[in-house]
């Protein structure tokens, strides 16, 4: 049995951090400040080059495609940020829809 279980369905889409890109949160770890969302980020966003000084991000996009750099990432591609390290800009290309991991708080600068 899992000590901690959320179902999509009953969690509402939250504005996110950005315009045009909304978070709902799946799992908020409470001593670390680190979550686990799905992120959508709308057909035609472009979140600029940014920095989360607080923590590491894991990303798996679930559908869409994804502009990074010039190369476009689909379904099954996977990203990883470390804390305190410029990525960037997100284009969206499509709607996406990804599985992101925070394992600390979701501080942008």
């Amino acid at each position: 049995m899992f000590q901690y279980t959320a179902l999509a369905k009953n969690k509402s889409w939250q504005p996110g951090p950005y315009p045009g890109v909304e978070l709902l949160i799946l799992h908020k770890n409470e001593s670390t400040g680190g979550i686990t969302a799905l992120r959508k980020f709308h057909a035609g966003v472009t979140v600029p080059a940014h920095v989360h000084p607080l923590a590491n991000e894991s990303v798996y996009v679930l559908s869409g495609k994804w502009d990074e750099s010039g190369m476009i990432y689909e379904e099954g591609a996977f990203f990883y940020a470390p804390k305190g390290e410029r990525h960037g800009p997100h284009i969206a290309q499509t709607e996406v829809i990804s599985l992101t991991i925070f394992d600390g708080p979701l501080t942008v600068a």
